[in-house]
């Protein structure tokens, strides 16, 4: 599992996991603002990025995840606060529901205990049709990469060209005949496929979790509902709605960034 790191060895860890297609790529502009105070630790998901791909398509599946990433936390050696983004949220309520886990501090972008089954089955639409398309096999170069990714993310929020270009180029992985693919491992919708879609309810984690939380949600989310925010705020989660985005804020607004910035200070 590949990583990318900023900041001293020695400073506090950050560790910053990424949603369901994406790289740890996604949390360069958070990490960059950071690093002067944290070791942060932005880590490719298994069969994303720069991480290798899983030779058995089932274990790509959120408990797979949350093995993997516990070998990285043993690595660290230490507390973390952590930063999850959607299924990075996901596995970081699970880690941090885990007697004796090293989490300080918990950031939850887009994510919480509850998730409709009709954000899932728009999720499973999507990677499904993905999966199945002859264009995503094969891009002629970086700008057809980039207005795909303006369209499917754009409930990213509003971002500059630059930050879609960024994300365009850590999107992006080479095919022997030059053209272009997204950087992850098509495999990765075979357990979406295989399994039928229902509600997931992870209150019982939630209950055990006893750090500080962020929760952020996108005002136009269809994942992390009002209800399901409001239900985590009234047992003590600090929360920020993210106006003009759906799901999930990019985290490359400075409001955002300087949001999280504070809340792990502390």
């Amino acid at each position: 599992m590949a990583y990318t790191a900023w900041g001293e060895d020695d400073a506090p860890a950050v560790l910053c996991v990424h949603g369901l297609t994406r790289n740890g790529r996604d949390f360069d502009a958070l990490a960059a603002n950071l690093s002067d105070r944290f070791r942060v630790i932005c880590p490719d998901l298994p069969g994303r990025g720069a991480s290798d791909w899983l030779p058995n398509p089932a274990l790509y599946q959120a408990q797979h995840y949350v093995t993997a990433l516990a070998h990285l936390l043993a690595a660290i050696g230490r507390d973390v606060a952590w930063v999850g983004t959607s299924l990075g949220g996901i596995c970081g309520m699970v880690t941090a529901a885990t007697t004796g886990h090293p989490i300080s501090r918990l950031v939850l972008n887009d994510v919480g205990p509850s998730i409709p089954a009709e954000a899932l089955a728009r999720i499973r639409e999507y990677m499904l049709a993905s999966s199945k398309s002859r264009l995503m096999e094969r891009f002629p170069d970086l700008d057809a990469i980039e207005r795909y990714l303006r369209l499917i993310h754009a409930p990213f929020g509003p971002l500059t060209d630059a930050q879609w270009a960024h994300l365009a180029r850590h999107s992006a992985r080479a095919l022997p005949d030059g053209h272009l693919a997204m950087h992850y491992d098509p495999a990765i919708a075979d357990p979406i496929r295989d399994n039928p879609v229902a509600p997931v309810d992870m209150w019982a984690f939630w209950s055990r979790i006893d750090v500080p939380v962020l929760a952020i949600r996108g005002a136009d989310s269809d994942l992390l509902l009002p209800e399901t925010l409001a239900r985590m705020e009234q047992s003590g989660a600090t929360t920020l709605v993210v106006p003009d985005t759906g799901h999930a804020p990019a985290l490359m607004d400075p409001a955002q960034i300087a949001a999280i910035r504070t809340f792990l200070l502390g």
